[in-house]
C-alpha cells in the first residue's frame, strides 16, 4: 500500500494544505483554505484528505518557544479531536514551532508583497510541517 500525507498548518482564520510528493520524500505545497465555520472547515478538510488519497493526516500543533501550551494549542487540539471524529484516516500531530515564521522568510527572500503572502504563507508552513513529519519518518526508516 502506498502512503500518502497531507498536512493541515489550523489558523484561526486561513488552513494550510500541503500533500507528499508520490515517493514521500519531499511536500508540495497545496492550498490555502479560508475558514467558514467550525463543523463545515473538518467536514471540508476530512473531505480533502480522502479526495487526496491521503493515508495518513499531520496537523501542525502550535506550542510556544519552550514546548509548552499556547492558547492557540487548545483550539488545535479540539479541531484535531473533531477531525479524528469526522474521519478514519489517522491523525497525528507535529510540532509546528517556526513553520511559519520560515515560510514568511522564504517568501519574502522572493520579494513577495505583503498582500499577496497571505494566500502562500499557510500552505508553505504547511509544507514545512509535512517536511519536518517526512524527515522523521524517514529517518526511522534507515
Amino acid at each position: 500500500v502506498m502512503e500518502r500525507y497531507i498536512a493541515f498548518d489550523i489558523g484561526d482564520k486561513r488552513i494550510g494544505v500541503a500533500v507528499s510528493d508520490p515517493f514521500n520524500t519531499y511536500a508540495l505545497p497545496s492550498q490555502t483554505y479560508f475558514r467558514k465555520g467550525f463543523e463545515k472547515d473538518v467536514e471540508a478538510l476530512a473531505h480533502l484528505a480522502e479526495e487526496k488519497g491521503a493515508t495518513t493526516i499531520i496537523c501542525g500543533l502550535p506550542v510556544n518557544y519552550d514546548g509548552s501550551e499556547a492558547l492557540q494549542t487548545g483550539k488545535t487540539r479540539r479541531f484535531i479531536q473533531a477531525l479524528r471524529e469526522r474521519t478514519a484516516i489517522p491523525v497525528v500531530c507535529e510540532d509546528e514551532r517556526f513553520t511559519t515564521m520560515m515560510a514568511h522568510e522564504v517568501l519574502i527572500s522572493e520579494g513577495m508583497r505583503r498582500e499577496k503572502r497571505k494566500n502562500y504563507v499557510d500552505a508553505l508552513a504547511a509544507a514545512n510541517i509535512l517536511d519536518g513529519y517526512l524527515n522523521k519518518i524517514n529517518k526511522s526508516k534507515n
